[in-house]
């Protein structure tokens, strides 16, 4: 028998942190004049987390009180840190959400990694339109760190906002650091421009210029050329000159500005639509500087069935999705960001028969940021594009199956695999692989 008292054992800590007595080490946090001596406890400090057992190690000497310093963080932040160390308390109800933002930075540079993972996790779900309207704090916290992956990635990719929003908003808060500028670049020197470029320096990289329009390009970015590189300001010159070529490096398509009218999708985001509606269409097949300025949407995507929501038998696939013409298949590859699928404009049905269609494919995406490495897939033998059987999912030729091995309609799909006969190109390396979630879509013109 064990018994747990937790509660108990967390006040008694946080006592300890509060009383003057037994402390043995001494932490002055801050500048001039908002500056705090800390006192604590090598011992804690030390075993909780080992960033602490390093620094007290290289800062103390025998027979005299340990003592460290941390400048770049807050009293009122680090007594928050404090608490959370000894108590595992995060008391943010009451803060301004700046301070969530400060504690993570602060969290970071003291490798608190249990507490960097939540913070920018909750940020994330929790804080992300005050994120968006502060953007240049956002990004320059996100920043500070190669640590912050998933703050950067959501600047970078699930900021709800247009580019030229955020290449002005960047414009407006390098302004705001350098008060002695004008706000018209056409009056300002070479020194003018290279002190703005120094301090935009970490943020200009992440602003996708190539997604601007011509008119933006045109309007609100050759007015500032001076700041770019002297290659990549030609490299955008020339895509506007030639957009219908392919870019030659890695190039980001347009964020995902989220837009539950088009699609509800936990495996998918806009950028994957528009691909897919391109190749439904047989609009700007190849990939280009037309997919980078403008998202194709020509359609609503509707629900029918997701395997983590409704379930992985074939029965409910066949309740949800028989009798259904323009569907896409999406697949979300196990322990991967790796997505498979396929366009099928027939009806899905329960017979032992093969659809015939010369306009199906299938696809694969590396992840849904990655379209370059990205594959399609045509029909290549008309008659075997679909196949339907009772015990299958959405199963593409012998290209791309999903069914069960014992062959049960209310056993759920265990067999997955990627083949290579019926349709142009393989899409992945043949033979099976683990699904983590699958959604199929019905396909309707927007009016």
């Amino acid at each position: 028998m064990s018994a747990e008292f937790f509660s108990k054992l967390i006040q008694n800590y946080v006592e300890l942190l509060e009383d003057d007595e037994y402390y043995d080490i001494t932490i002055e946090v801050g500048e001039d004049p908002n500056v705090k001596i800390f006192r604590a406890h090598m011992n804690i400090l030390c075993y909780r987390f080992s960033y602490f057992r390093r620094v007290i190690a290289s800062n103390k000497k025998d027979n005299v009180l340990a003592h460290i310093k941390f400048i770049k963080i807050s009293p009122e932040i680090f007594q928050m840190i404090l608490r959370y160390i000894y108590g595992g308390i995060l008391s943010l109800n009451e803060q301004e959400n700046s301070d969530f933002l400060k504690v993570l930075a602060a969290a970071d540079e003291l490798r608190l990694q249990e507490l960097v993972d939540y913070l920018q996790k909750y940020l994330i779900e929790n804080k992300s339109e005050w994120m968006e309207e502060n953007f240049e704090f956002t990004q320059r916290i996100s920043l500070q760190s190669n640590n912050l992956v998933e703050l950067q990635q959501f600047c970078r990719d699930d900021l709800q906002m247009k580019e030229i929003e955020i290449w002005e908003h960047v414009l407006k808060w390098g302004l705001a650091q350098n008060p002695t500028l004008v706000t018209d670049p056409n009056v300002w020197s070479d020194d003018d421009f290279k002190t703005m470029e120094n301090t935009l320096q970490h943020c200009l990289p992440y602003v996708r210029l190539f997604c601007l329009s011509s008119k933006e390009f045109s309007q609100k970015v050759s007015p500032y050329k001076k700041l770019l590189n002297k290659q990549l300001y030609e490299d955008l010159l020339n895509s506007y000159l030639d957009s219908g070529r392919e870019p030659i490096e890695d190039i980001s398509l347009p964020r995902n500005i989220g837009n539950i009218e088009i699609i509800d999708s936990k495996i998918v985001n806009l950028n994957i639509v528009s691909i897919i509606s391109r190749w439904i269409d047989k609009v700007d097949v190849n990939y280009n500087f037309s997919h980078l300025r403008e998202l194709y949407l020509p359609y609503k995507f509707q629900l029918l069935i997701r395997g983590s929501r409704d379930g992985f038998t074939p029965k409910k696939f066949h309740t949800s999705c028989d009798n259904k013409h323009n569907t896409v298949t999406f697949i979300k590859v196990k322990d991967s960001e790796e997505i498979l699928g396929g366009y099928n404009p027939l009806k899905w049905e329960s017979s032992d028969t093969w659809g015939k269609t010369n306009v199906s494919f299938i696809f694969s995406f590396k992840n849904k940021n990655n379209f370059k490495d990205a594959i399609l897939s045509i029909i290549k033998d008309t008659n075997n594009a679909l196949n339907y059987h009772s015990i299958f999912g959405p199963c593409f030729g012998k290209d791309l199956l999903m069914y069960t091995y014992i062959g049960a309609a209310d056993i759920d799909f265990d067999m997955t695999e990627v083949c290579s006969e019926y349709y142009e190109k393989r899409i992945r390396e043949e033979g099976e692989f683990l699904m983590e979630d699958y959604e199929i879509f019905q396909i309707i013109k927007n009016k």
